[in-house]
């Protein structure tokens, strides 16, 4: 069997992936990630009336990516589960994300890019030989990237960047003063926590698969979905998620899934929500050619 963990996964695009894993594969069991457990809980019974036959390969673990203690508590829980197995996981999935739309800096990065540095030093260690590690991130990242200086947008493209790289200019920017300033001071253009956030994410992605080559870490744009995160824009403008080109979760699915569990994708690079590679300076429409680049 095939263990794969997927965080942020009581609802939208990880509940998504979580069903379309257990459709796809009958040889994958799933860890529900969820940060509150009664959630995870009535999104797993959810799950089950679909199709009872998943109970066994289906359970829920309690996971809060920003917080220190309950990303080890799962660790522990899932080595314990697992006593005689030393590599446990065949996949991550870093699905966990917020603040589409927020102005909070501190909160947006906790969760986006702090917290997927958090499970992936918990949990990269438990992956077996050519595990698949997905880092979720979003057309937001390099889109975000292609407005930055010059500068910038070669420090979210080099391939030889640390974590450390990626700590500095999170403290910069978390200084006391006005972080819209210390953006535009700092090469960063437009104030935008969420496009940041996600730069970042694809940047460390490319950190990790340099440290870890028996694995395969990538990451990928679900596309522009319909959930919690993105439904406020249209009820902010009052028309419906449909007319703003939202597609179902279920849709964002694709690329995830590609990286998860098809054909050995490489390791290191940046998907579109067609599977396919896309730059992390700017943005690549689906369905246009295939990035080739470095």
């Amino acid at each position: 069997m095939r263990r794969i963990l997927i965080t942020g996964a009581n609802k939208g695009i990880g509940l998504a992936c979580v069903r379309a894993a257990l459709q796809q594969a009958g040889d994958i069991d799933v860890l529900l990630g969820s940060r509150d457990s009664e959630r995870g809980a009535a999104a797993r019974q959810a799950l089950l009336e679909e199709n009872p036959a998943w109970a066994s390969r289906l359970q829920v673990l309690p996971i809060d990516v920003t917080s220190a203690d309950s990303v080890d508590a799962a660790r522990t829980a899932l080595l314990a589960a697992c006593a005689d197995d030393p590599a446990p996981l065949y996949g991550l999935v870093n699905n966990a994300g917020v603040g589409l739309a927020s102005d909070d800096l501190a909160a947006v990065l906790a969760v986006n890019t702090l917290g997927v540095k958090r499970v992936c030093d918990a949990f990269l260690p438990l992956l077996r030989d050519g595990g698949r590690v997905v880092n979720v991130s979003s057309a937001s990242g390099p889109k975000f990237v292609s407005q930055c200086s010059a500068a910038r947008q070669a420090f979210f493209t080099d391939g030889n960047a640390r974590w450390t790289d990626i700590e500095e200019l999170i403290a910069q920017l978390s200084a006391p003063g006005d972080a819209a300033q210390a953006c535009a001071r700092l090469g960063l253009g437009e104030f935008n926590p969420y496009g940041l956030s996600k730069a970042c994410v694809s940047l460390y992605t490319l950190i990790l698969a340099r440290q870890h080559p028996r694995l395969r870490i990538n990451a990928c744009t679900p596309g522009y979905i319909e959930t919690d995160l993105t439904r406020p824009q249209a009820l902010r403008r009052g028309v419906s998620p449909q007319e703003m080109g939202m597609q179902p979760p279920q849709r964002g699915t694709v690329s995830i899934l590609h990286l998860l569990l098809g054909d050995d994708p490489g390791s290191g690079y940046y998907f579109g929500s067609d599977a396919l590679r896309s730059p992390l300076d700017r943005y690549r429409a689906p369905g246009s050619p295939a990035y080739t680049g470095p």
